[in-house]
């Protein structure tokens, strides 16, 4: 068996990075679109976050979460004042799908029911519960039966979601904007009336910002963009600038009975350094604003250049710097020549979508050049 046997690796080994850019083996310089999924939020080898690490990985690597620290107590209190609304109540653990699982758990348990409402080209992740949440097939087959009791609506069908969550509902799981799926937006309406059915049966609305978290849709959650409050907020990715962390963040009804849960390397001081220093940045430095503003300019030069070069692309859509290119031709295609023609790295959305998740830190030069060569690659 040989190593990273579940990964088809890309024929680009990257040896560094900084800001918005990664460098190969060889000295080439790679425009990072992507950041490894909406990983790398400051950009790469961020000296905040870098010193942060560095300074805690010197004094305590980890100690369990039954101990007191006060790097992850910061934290704790942090995420309990950035929340959303009252959903101030944290659970720390590695991953974005954990966060999912551990917020499958405590719905079920705070409500004493069982079933759970997804939506069709939804993804909550790759571990069994959290992938039994997950709308596409070939993630799930090879590992059937999942868990049971979950049931997916067409996303943004309002009469679908009024009819599907009931007296029998734990939780309903929501992408304010669906990532893997295509990059779709849900209508401020839509998740308003999530927020109704959900309270009208005694559900718990629990709202998957893995990637739409940390300030990407151009506030720090996407959902407050929007004024709607979830009983559980889930995040990961972009939260520690590149070091593994999840958090699910939950209202205290919740909190009253989570059930019986744990986690080895919950909230470790080092990942909690990294973290601390990652979103005092996202506030202080107000990147949200800066990716409204940059994700904004980024869509209207595309947008323009699709109108100006007649490019075979189908629609532009997205928020912040969360932004989808429905192409006419195969993404895989134009990202492989984005790659290795234009030294861009971008990432695809199913067949059809070139998803860009580039770090929060980009400007209009690093819109300009990637709109050139998307140009350069389309023609």
């Amino acid at each position: 068996m040989t190593g990273g046997f579940v990964f088809s690796e890309k024929p680009i080994q990257i040896e560094s990075g900084e800001g918005a850019y990664l460098y190969g083996e060889d000295g080439t310089e790679y425009l990072d679109f992507g950041a490894s999924y909406a990983v790398a939020s400051l950009g790469h080898s961020h000296p905040a976050v870098t010193e942060a690490i560095q300074e805690q990985a010197a004094k305590l690597t980890y100690v369990q979460a039954s101990y007191p620290v006060d790097v992850r107590t910061e934290l704790y209190e942090k995420l309990a004042t950035l929340a959303p609304g009252d959903a101030d109540n944290v659970w720390l653990c590695n991953s974005g799908t954990e966060a999912n699982e551990a917020a499958m758990k405590f719905a079920r348990s705070a409500t004493g029911r069982s079933k759970i409402v997804a939506t069709k080209r939804g993804f909550h992740g790759r571990t069994l519960g959290a992938l039994a949440m997950t709308w596409k097939d070939k993630y799930k087959e090879p590992f059937e039966p999942l868990a049971g009791g979950v049931e997916f609506v067409p996303y943004g069908d309002e009469e679908a979601l009024a009819d599907a969550v009931d007296e029998e509902t734990a939780a309903l799981f929501l992408e304010p904007i669906q990532g893997e799926g295509g990059i779709h937006p849900a209508s401020a309406e839509y998740l308003r009336h999530a927020r109704e059915v959900t309270e009208e049966a005694g559900a718990a609305l629990v709202f998957d910002e893995i990637q739409t978290g940390v300030g990407r849709t151009g506030d720090l959650w996407a959902c407050e963009g929007v004024g709607v409050e979830p009983d559980i907020l889930t995040s990961a990715k972009g939260i520690a600038n590149g070091l593994p962390l999840g958090t699910t963040l939950v209202k205290d009804w919740i909190a009253e009975d989570p059930g019986d849960h744990g986690s080895t390397f919950s909230g470790g001081p080092v990942v909690c350094a990294a973290a601390n220093a990652t979103l005092d940045t996202v506030v202080e430095e107000d990147v949200p604003g800066h990716a409204a503003a940059v994700g904004e300019y980024l869509r209207s030069e595309l947008e323009a250049a699709v109108d100006e070069h007649d490019l075979p692309v189908r629609e532009v859509r997205g928020v912040g710097l969360m932004i989808g290119i429905q192409v006419k031709r195969g993404a895989n295609r134009v990202l492989k020549n984005l790659a290795l023609s234009e030294q861009i790295l971008a990432l695809p959305a199913g067949r059809t979508v070139v998803r860009l998740l580039p770090p929060l830190v980009i400007d209009e030069r690093h819109a300009d050049q990637f709109v050139d060569s998307l140009v350069e690659v389309l023609q």
